[in-house]
């Protein structure tokens, strides 16, 4: 256990045991923080796109929020976006590229986890310069039954502290622009939009410089 949220919750290191609980989180999160499994035909897609990377690229940012009836979230992070972006290119996305089938680029014909499929064979790896100057990305979901009970506050302090003692000057995250939930969670703690793509919003903020922190 690495933060004691009270009540049985509590964060830990995610493990390679984790993964499809990681993955499962991230489709009942999955669409702007509701159930997505209704509209995806491939249950692990997401997961292999949005959370098990950083479980295997970056470890050492890579949490569960475990619960009296298991794992109720996640926290990730990557303290150099740029860099992992590189190992996600080099070192993970060439397997799921041989495991699924590029849908092709007509969406009018997707189906199910079709944009999944072509998001993988087609990915975006830039860094959008309006959060150049903040260089860590993190992400956080959580199940119904861990909020409204501070946790996601508590577990972002806890990433943001992570990121300033390794030496990171900001971070950023991708909000989905009809999550409204989550853009005014962001808000009440000090993130700031700073871009607003066609698909997503992008949010960010400054972090102070703080002593290393053990363990």
């Amino acid at each position: 256990m690495i933060v004691d949220f009270g009540g049985g919750f509590f964060l830990r290191r995610a493990t390679a045991a984790d993964r499809a609980a990681l993955a499962a989180i991230c489709l009942k999160t999955g669409d702007a923080g509701k159930d997505a499994s209704g509209r995806e035909d491939d249950p692990e897609l997401l997961g292999l796109l949005y959370t098990i990377p950083y479980q295997v690229l970056e470890p050492e940012l890579a949490f569960i929020v475990d619960s009296p009836s298991g794992a109720a979230g996640y926290l990730l992070g990557a303290a150099d976006t740029a860099a992992f972006n590189a190992s996600l290119a080099s070192n993970w996305y060439p397997d799921l590229q041989r495991r699924v089938t590029d849908p092709g680029p007509d969406s009018s014909r997707w189906r199910g986890s079709d944009w999944a499929r072509h998001r993988i064979h087609h990915p975006d790896f830039a860094v959008p310069s309006a959060v150049a100057a903040f260089p860590s990305h993190g992400h956080i979901d959580l199940l119904p039954q861990a909020r409204g009970k501070g946790i996601g506050r508590r577990a972002m302090e806890f990433l943001e502290q992570r990121l300033a003692a390794s030496g990171s000057t900001g971070i950023h995250l991708e909000v989905m622009p009809q999550n409204d939930d989550a853009r005014r969670f962001y808000k009440a703690i000090g993130f700031e939009v700073v871009q607003v793509p066609k698909r997503c919003v992008y949010v960010a903020k400054r972090l102070a410089q703080a002593p290393a922190i053990a363990g």
